[in-house]
């Protein structure tokens, strides 16, 4: 199961808000709606994060075991 809660965690470290996130790095407030939920999205995506947040992937987004069966049906 994907968890993007580093990703939560770093932007309070920053002193930002998840709106804040949205304008800097160029995504669509469903993308964010996404990302709150877990849910999939593309690695475009992660990557305008990873560049405006001046870090690496595996910093905002991590692989917990449990049912993956969630996000499985998605792809």
């Amino acid at each position: 199961m994907l968890s993007y809660s580093r990703l939560w965690h770093m932007i309070l470290d920053k002193n930002m808000k998840k709106t804040d996130l949205c304008e800097m790095a160029g995504i669509s407030s469903s993308t964010l709606a996404k990302l709150g939920k877990n849910e999939i999205v593309s690695i475009d995506v992660l990557e305008r994060i990873c560049d405006t947040l001046g870090c690496d992937i595996g910093d905002i987004m991590s692989f917990k075991e449990g049912d993956s069966s969630s996000n499985e049906q998605k792809l």
